[in-house]
Parts: C-alpha cells; sequence; structure tokens
C-alpha cells in the first residue's frame, strides 16, 4: 500500500468513528433510541452480564461505553468495577455526570479512547463487553485483538451486535449511516471468525432479533410521536432531520428484519486459562 493510499484509509477510519460518535450524541439519537442506544436495552444487557457471571470485585471493560447507562446497570446490578471506554469526548462527560448523579463513582469511571488501541494494561480485566459497536469499528480485526489482550487468562467477551445476511439494501443505507453507523454488519460468522483468529474461544452464540424487531418498532412510535409534537409545534427537529424520509427508512428496515436481512446477536468467547 502506498503512502497516499494508505493516508487515506486512515482518514476514511477516523472520519467513520468520529461520525459515529457525533450521531450517538446527537439530540436527533435520544429522540428515536432513548437512553440506551442498542437492541434490547438495559434488560440485554444485564441478561449480558448474567451470562459472563459478573460479581462484585470483578473489573469490567465497556468498550464504546457510550452515555454509560450499560456500565451503570452493570455495577448497580451485580457489584462490579467498570470502566467504560468511549471515542466520543461529549459522551464521556455525559456517562461521568451520570455516574456522580447515581453516586457510583466508587464502581464506574469513564474514559476517552480507541477500542482499536485500548488505554489499559494488558490481562487487567475479567471481562470486556461490547454492545452494538463492533460492527463500526473500521479495523475489527485490531479490534478482537485488544479485546484479547486486555483480558486475564480465562477472562470472557461478551459481545451483543447487528448481524447482516447478503447485501444492505440500498433503501436502508442513509438509515444505517446516520441512527446506528451500522452499514458494515456481517454475518455472525464473520464475527466468530474475528474472535478466533485474534485467540479468542467462542462459547456461545444466541440469536436476538426480537429485540431488533422491537427497537425499530419503538422508533417508528417516536417518529409518529415527533410528527404529532411537530405539527403541534411543541418541538422543533434538526434541519437535518428529514422526518418523512426517516419514516420511510423505518419501514424499509422493519421489512428487511422481517426478511432476515438483519437480525441481532449475542456471543461470548473466553480467554485461553
Amino acid at each position: 500500500m502506498n503512502t497516499e493510499h494508505k493516508a487515506q484509509t486512515e482518514l476514511d477510519a477516523t472520519e467513520v468513528k468520529a461520525c459515529c460518535a457525533l450521531a450517538y450524541q446527537s439530540d436527533a439519537a435520544r429522540l428515536l433510541l432513548g437512553d440506551s442506544f442498542h437492541p434490547g436495552g438495559i434488560r440485554l444487557t444485564e441478561h449480558l452480564g448474567s451470562l459472563l457471571q459478573l460479581a462484585p470485585g470483578q473489573r469490567v471493560l465497556d468498550v464504546a461505553s457510550g452515555q454509560g447507562r450499560s456500565a451503570l446497570a452493570l455495577a448497580q446490578r451485580f457489584g462490579c468495577h467498570v470502566l467504560g471506554i468511549e471515542y466520543g469526548a461529549e459522551a464521556v462527560r455525559q456517562a461521568t455526570e451520570a455516574a456522580i448523579e447515581a453516586n457510583i463513582t466508587h464502581l464506574v469511571t469513564f474514559q476517552q479512547g480507541d477500542a482499536e488501541q485500548l488505554p489499559v494494561a494488558t490481562g487487567s480485566f475479567d471481562a470486556v463487553i461490547c454492545e452494538c459497536a463492533f460492527c463500526t469499528f473500521p479495523d475489527k480485526a485490531t479490534a478482537a485483538t485488544e479485546f484479547q489482550r486486555v483480558l486475564k487468562p480465562g477472562g470472557q467477551l461478551g459481545l451483543s451486535d447487528l448481524t447482516r445476511t447478503g447485501e444492505v439494501p440500498a433503501d436502508l443505507q442513509g438509515l444505517l449511516a446516520w441512527i446506528a453507523c451500522i452499514a458494515d454488519a456481517q454475518p455472525v460468522q464473520a464475527y466468530t471468525r474475528y474472535l478466533t483468529d485474534a485467540g479468542l474461544h467462542p462459547t456461545l452464540v444466541e440469536a436476538h432479533d426480537e429485540a431488533l424487531q422491537e427497537m425499530v418498532q419503538q422508533i417508528q412510535g417516536k417518529l409518529l410521536g415527533a410528527e404529532l409534537l411537530l405539527r403541534l409545534q411543541k418541538i422543533e427537529l434538526p434541519a437535518s432531520f428529514n422526518l418523512e424520509q426517516a419514516k420511510k427508512l423505518a419501514r424499509a428496515a422493519r421489512t428487511a428484519i422481517q426478511a432476515q436481512t438483519f437480525g441481532y446477536v449475542v456471543i461470548l468467547a473466553r480467554q485461553s486459562a
């Protein structure tokens, strides 16, 4: 790869990360996705924690922790110590404020960082979780290697993410890029291959397509609610937000999920003892 092409590739990857971080920090994302920006919400997060058998005293790394809802929920439910790593500085600020408000800073902290260069020591965590974010990472192989690096011997990874079978429908690409930056969702076999190649050993694959279907239904409901409030002049939407286009694309997303083009999966993998 020549220097110019390499520089362009790195720039594109940086732009993708920045785009996703900004999207999740936006008012439009909060309007559509609420406080928990992934299918299944806190319910599925706690299920993931149960599968990982989280317990008091354990150290957990939440990669792409967003505004901190999952990290707070895991600490409160299981009593574990959680460090959230998030690319977006504003999300880190909001997550830290949420931890202070919840009076749980003795268990939860947040730090800005890149999933492909985690700013933590090797072999320092009992568990790593990554929810609905692995598909957004430009270099998934490197991210998987970082997961493996930071886990203690015998530690576990809990991954939940969108899966895709076949090509992304053309009329959905805008929705995916705008709402969740998930245009690079891949088949579940591709995800497990990244983990295996990194030296992790997948132990469980669990389908949760219903969580994705429910999330899209909720988005459709919120779009209809936003339309009503807009007509009543109770809210103002961002100038860049096209409500009619969003409604059309949400319908297309629901159709694609029903056709099993998209799904949602939980994957567990273990570090060698």
